[in-house]
């Protein structure tokens, strides 16, 4: 068991009296405390971190009486324990030593300088470089049997801060944070530690209770507009909301107070409202694999995900900006078309290969800004933004290549924003060494000629080793000891080494130093005199640059405004490239947005698809006002999925800005696109699979609209037979009557094929397979009319279910269709009951084909008396109904 420090300070040492009244203000952070070369946590924290890093627990000394346990890591190498932590969802706050050890009385006087979470970084070593790690806070107010949901969320290691408000109610709420959960990704929420538990869709995201009074919403809009440098948030449009300004007032107040000063890197407000972009919800984007495969994990080699498909970027920045996009695709029609123009400018220059090579030497400026602003930008950090602003001149030049022969107002735009930043990169280019060591404490940090008392610092250090030269020369000559040596160590500094068989020409000057086995080390006055002033000048040289950097970090954060424009500038660039450039590998095209309801695709593939199979096979679709819903019928593996899913996928890419995989595209305005596709459950949640697939099913059916793409594959096949036939049928009449959505929706029921008989606004499609030897080929291809059988058989003998599994299955089958033919209620999909047709009244023919149908499917060679005796029996069921 651990042991629990007395709350009673006076019995405990003075270092664990201060190390304790730091560690309460810091109750649920890992407290890493500076001790010389070494971050040291203590009690509790120590066997925490000892457990999640894998470092030797010790204890070391008393206090109070009893042992302190104790485990520590080097100060130069934190950074790789802090990823660490960060990643498992621990929060670290950094306390460093801020006296002079060498004036204190006691323990040196220590300050926490930051606290590290997983919302809050900026640091290059623990951010992931292709994604942002936002921290959002949560308000709901509570209005009756309404809720007013309020978002606000920051990626501080961008400065972009955002918000928006919704209304909903308790029954709804769970699965709307989900949605918006999903969409932002944030890495750490922030909750009021007085309301109940809004959040059980959060999953695993870290969440941090702060105090309730942080979301009180005078003191948040006050926080804002003290932070925005504003009178009024109108013209933000957040001047109306409530519970959005209190989400906003906890979080800055909360990133102030890790980042131990002001956010100066925070500058603007965004206000998002929730008709902004086309509406995707958590299964969508699972299914759609947009930045994650089906399973939520990342994109490998054999499992692409859209964004990996398309991540031809050059910079992190760019990266980040396309992952926005696939989320964010605007329903502004003149979003994307500005893109399209874009890109079209791009593909007709010959600009693409110089572009792309000069965007891979520009660094991560939009991270590094933040870290200017924070003052927490290290030198190689400075040196990689001066390369930067450096690469300003030549994609100008590109893009206004692009620009001569288009009309391109995005790249007009672009070009105007990467203005070189004259005063900035001047600046860094005379305070940065041309190659600056890795940190401040190092030296060779600040380059020659940017300031006299520096250089002249140095120069006295540097000339060191001549005036060593000199000396030894002229004690040489002085003494006559011709091996006598002037040399210099970080222990004994400067000295004078005789060997022992010299020592008795060595004049009275010299006082003994250190003595050695074979050789004696001495100093004189002049050599002192020296050594004082070298040394001190040294670590004066060192404490200058670092006032002198500290400075130039001072001076730059008024460039920051600036920087963060570039940086916008450089990420729209780098992704509208990294689009071109797929385009015109791949032979998309530029989809037309219209104002008529429709989505006609000529030839559509689907893009992650194409390009891991040998020979993709291209389909249309067609929907029209008229025209509204599919219903695709087709054997299991005939593809039924990828074509929709390749009609979500193009649709939602053609809003995003990009080409699309197809030879033509037109498409109408979207507003949202529903997925309900494949099996999954949520036991934690105690959801079966069936209750899943109906709780989508209910979310498409509330929120779907005429502007809605819905997606729905294989609806009703968790339950029996009648009750699933029956369920999608009738959600299938809701989509086609009621929300009159596009939609496509495949089945393996044949009975809603007649649907489309007394719907003019559905029609059917299938796709195609034959069989050829006993088993299946699948054509890929999209044709119309309903498929005529499923080949379920033929895909479990492609499974490799065993042979005589598949015989076996083949008889049972022929006995059930016959049983059909005979008994079964005969559906009329459009009545309000089923007529049954009684067994004496099958006509003749019909179950003449039923017998012969079954006596095809016996091997009499292959039959045991077991066998043959139990056919016998089914064949005179078959033929005199149940009862025999």
């Amino acid at each position: 068991m651990t042991h629990q420090p007395d709350p009673d300070l006076k019995s405990h040492t003075p270092m664990m009296q201060q190390y304790l009244r730091i560690k309460a203000d810091h109750p649920d952070t890992l407290l890493f405390y500076r001790m010389g070369d070494f971050y040291e946590v203590f009690f509790d924290d120590a066997v925490k971190s000892s457990r999640l890093l894998g470092i030797t627990l010790t204890q070391r000394g008393n206090s109070n009486g009893a042992p302190i346990k104790m485990a520590g890591v080097p100060f130069h190498a934190v950074e790789q324990y802090l990823a660490k932590l960060v990643k498992l969802g621990e929060s670290v706050a950094l306390c460093e030593q801020i006296g002079d050890p060498a004036t204190s009385k006691g323990p040196v006087e220590r300050k926490v300088v930051r606290v590290i979470t997983p919302g809050t970084l900026s640091d290059a070593d623990l951010l992931p470089e292709k994604s942002d790690r936002p921290l959002l806070a949560l308000s709901v107010l509570v209005q009756r049997k309404q809720l007013t949901v309020g978002l606000a969320w920051l990626s501080m290691a961008s400065g972009a801060l955002r918000m928006m408000e919704f209304v909903t109610d308790a029954g709804a709420i769970d699965a709307r944070l989900k949605q918006e959960l999903e969409r932002i990704a944030p890495a750490e929420i922030l909750i009021s530690d007085a309301t109940d538990d809004w959040l059980r869709a959060s999953g695993a995201i870290a969440r941090t209770p702060v105090p309730h009074w942080h979301f009180d919403i005078p003191n948040g809009r006050r926080t804002l507009l003290d932070q925005l440098g504003v009178a009024t948030l109108q013209g933000f449009g957040a001047d109306d909301l409530g519970a959005g300004c209190g989400a906003a007032g906890a979080l800055l107040k909360y990133a102030q107070s890790t980042q131990g000063k002001g956010l100066g890197h925070v500058r603007t407000l965004t206000v998002e409202s929730e008709n902004e972009f086309i509406g995707l919800d958590a299964s969508t984007r699972r299914n759609l694999e947009l930045t994650e495969t089906i399973r939520g994990q990342e994109a490998g080699s054999a499992s692409p995900t859209l964004f990996s498909l398309l991540d031809h970027c050059r910079t992190a920045m760019g990266s980040r900006l396309l992952r926005h996009w696939l989320h964010h695709a605007r329903r502004d029609q003149r979003v994307a078309r500005a893109r399209h123009a874009a890109i079209a400018a791009l593909l007709r220059s010959d600009a693409a290969a110089g572009l792309a090579t000069t965007l891979a030497a520009v660094p991560d400026v939009e991270r590094i800004t933040t870290r200017i602003a924070l003052l927490s930008a290290r030198p190689r950090d400075l040196a990689g933004m001066r390369a930067g602003l450096q690469q300003l001149p030549s994609l100008r030049a590109y893009v206004d290549m692009c620009n001569r022969e288009a009309d391109a107002p995005l790249l007009r735009e672009i070009q105007t924003a990467l203005a070189t930043p004259t005063d900035c990169l001047d600046l860094i280019e005379r305070a940065i060494a041309p190659e600056p060591a890795a940190m401040v404490r190092d030296g060779g940090v600040i380059a020659r000629g940017f300031d006299a008392e520096l250089d002249e610092l140095r120069g006295l250090s540097e000339n060191a080793g001549q005036f060593l030269v000199d000396l030894e020369s002229r004690e040489r000559s002085r003494t006559g000891i011709a091996n006598l040596r002037v040399e210099y160590n970080k222990v004994h500094g400067f000295y004078i080494e005789v060997t022992h068989g010299q020592t008795d020409k060595v004049p009275d000057d010299y006082r003994r130093r250190q003595t050695l086995k074979n050789a004696e080390r001495y100093i004189t006055p002049e050599l002192k005199a020296f050594e004082d002033k070298a040394l001190s000048a040294q670590d004066r040289a060192l404490t200058r640059e670092k006032i002198l950097y500290d400075q130039l970090l001072r001076d730059l954060a008024r460039h920051i405004g600036l920087l963060q424009e570039i940086a916008r500038a450089l990420a729209r660039l780098d992704t509208l490239a990294a689009l071109a450039e797929h385009a015109a590998r791949h032979d998309w095209c530029v989809p037309q947005l219209v104002a008529e309801p429709c989505i006609t695709i000529v030839a559509g593939r689907h893009p992650v698809v194409e390009n891991v199979i040998e020979r993709f096979i291209a389909n249309d679709c067609a929907f029209s006002d008229e025209h509204r819903l599919l219903l695709i019928t087709g054997p299991n593996m005939g593809g039924k999925s990828t074509y929709m899913r390749q009609v979500a996928l193009i649709t939602l890419l053609a809003y995003v800005g990009s080409y699309v995989p197809a030879t033509a595209a037109t498409i109408g305005p979207i507003d949202r696109i529903f997925t309900r596709i494949g099996a999954a459950d949520d036991l934690a949640g105690g959801r079966s699979t069936f209750m899943v697939e109906m709780t989508e099913s209910a979310a498409i059916l509330h929120g779907a609209t005429e502007q809605s793409l819905v997606l729905m594959d294989e609806v009703g096949r968790g339950t029996s037979t009648f009750d699933g036939l029956a369920l999608a049928w009738a959600i299938a009449r809701h989509l086609i009557d009621i929300t009159r959505s596009f939609t496509l929706f495949a089945t393996h029921y044949f009975e809603l094929t007649q649907l489309a008989d007394a719907h003019p606004t559905a029609s059917n499609v299938h796709l195609s397979a034959i069989e050829h030897k006993d088993r299946i080929v699948f054509l890929h291809a999209v044709q119309s009319g309903p498929a005529s059988q499923s080949y379920g058989l033929q895909v479990a003998q492609l499974a490799g279910v065993p042979q005589p599994v598949i015989r076996a299955a083949r008889r049972h089958l022929a006995l059930l269709e016959a049983q059909s033919v005979q008994s079964t209620p005969q559906f009329d999909l459009f009545a309000t009951s089923a007529a049954i047709v009684p067994a004496d009244e099958v006509a003749p023919p019909q179950l003449a084909d039923a017998l012969r149908d079954a006596l095809d499917q016996i091997d009499p060679d292959a039959l045991t008396p077991r066998d043959a005796l139990e056919q016998l029996y089914l064949l005179k069921q078959l033929a005199l109904g149940p009862a025999a």
